[in-house]
């Protein structure tokens, strides 16, 4: 039995309930190949970024660059903020983030003046 409307709509769709916001078909799969490609082992923290993300994208069409690493900054602030985001995604926590999210980098985040590079 489909699980939600989005399954009824899309069958075969593929949906994880510790991200509920994940973009349709993507699974956490993806995220742990591509992390594994970039070198990166994939921690609680990796995944919470993960959630953030998709979270920001689904409630904002469009986000500016700057929303999305303010909101990334607000939300691990008590770990270090943005320092500790860049520890955790060396190529940036809103470029790579989003690769391992599933999502489409804003423009701009692949900027060397945000410190990312893809």
């Amino acid at each position: 039995m489909a699980d939600s409307m989005n399954d009824i709509m899309h069958p075969g769709s593929v949906h994880d309930e510790q991200f509920p916001n994940a973009p349709q078909n993507w699974v956490r799969a993806d995220a742990e190949r591509i992390a594994s490609r970039e070198g990166i082992e994939l921690t609680d923290d990796h995944l919470e970024v993960i959630r953030a993300l998709q979270k920001l994208m689904v409630n904002n069409q469009d986000p500016a660059i700057r929303q999305i690493h303010d909101a990334l900054e607000e939300h691990f602030h008590s770990k270090g903020g943005v320092r500790y985001l860049y520890k955790l995604l060396p190529e940036g926590p809103v470029a790579q983030g989003c690769r391992l999210a599933g999502l489409k980098a804003p423009p701009g985040s692949t900027s060397a003046s945000f410190g990312s590079v893809q």
